[in-house]
């Protein structure tokens, strides 16, 4: 192999690693032509100076709300401009920034009226409120369509107001990596006997990542979450979230978990009251 290509390219794990995204993701963007990643001699995936400027094209262009078949008809015989490219990512950083710096102007007046002993006035209140339902609602756009299928207003405002609290030393890029570990772990160990030793450690394993939901959920959340990956090949394909698991690990995790029960074992985290 040209030593230059083993230089400017970086192999599919490392891809994960460095941007977040998830193996399935990728492979998924392949299927659907949008990336072709090099091959080397063994099959693997390799991600070149292209492959990556075309998986940030599509990180762009995803979140100013294209679809991936939209993005296909952009991509077909034409290369894309990425000064433009990076300009428009820049462009909603600056709107991104400027959300925020309203924000903190907004607190900061708040602050120093409260100081100076004033009471804060409805304009501002109303001001306050508006900021933080910004905030509150800042749910991937890819979940948001999912979620609200599933859970009412209020669970998804109890969901949002739990993740503030957590979200200060909360690293959603790693605890998303361990998902897809965890996930493809499960996925290549099947099939295996629910009972056995293996299956559950990865029942503990599941419940373990688990833990920051399981321990702000009521029964009804959780029954709703249970409903919501039961369905989860009705919202699985383009521009679905990717939990970093497929319909076959679900469903075998939901008899390991079961055998555990039957055996009179107990679930970690979980909340039944």
């Amino acid at each position: 192999m040209h030593k230059a290509y083993m230089t400017d390219s970086l192999p599919i794990n490392e891809v994960v690693r460095r941007t977040g995204l998830t193996s399935r993701t990728l492979r998924f963007y392949e299927t659907k032509g949008l990336v072709a990643p090099l091959r080397t001699a063994s099959g693997r995936r390799i991600f070149g100076a292209h492959e990556l400027s075309r998986l940030h094209q599509i990180a762009v262009l995803k979140s100013a709300g294209l679809s991936l078949s939209q993005m296909q008809r952009l991509f077909a015989g034409h290369s894309v401009d990425m000064s433009a490219m990076l300009t428009a990512q820049l462009k909603m950083l600056d709107e991104e920034a400027a959300q925020i710096n309203s924000a903190r102007q907004i607190i900061r007046f708040a602050m120093s009226r409260l100081d100076d002993g004033e009471r804060i006035d409805p304009a501002t209140f109303c001001a306050l409120i508006e900021s933080g339902q910004r905030m509150t609602n800042q749910e991937p756009r890819e979940w948001q369509a999912i979620t609200d299928r599933y859970f009412s207003p209020e669970e998804k405002a109890k969901w949002a107001r739990a993740w503030q609290v957590i979200g200060a030393d909360f690293d959603a890029r790693s605890y998303d990596a361990q998902w897809q570990s965890l996930g493809d772990r499960i996925k290549a160990a099947i099939p295996m006997e629910p009972e056995s030793e293996r299956a559950q450690g990865f029942v503990d394993e599941w419940f373990e990542l688990l833990k920051p939901f399981s321990a702000v959920s009521t029964p009804d959340m959780w029954q709703s979450s249970i409903k919501m990956f039961d369905e989860m090949d009705q919202w699985t394909g383009e521009g679905a979230p990717d939990p970093g698991f497929d319909k076959l690990v679900w469903d075998f995790m939901k008899r390991a978990t079961t055998a555990r029960i039957m055996r009179g074992g107990t679930l970690p985290w979980v909340r039944t009251t």
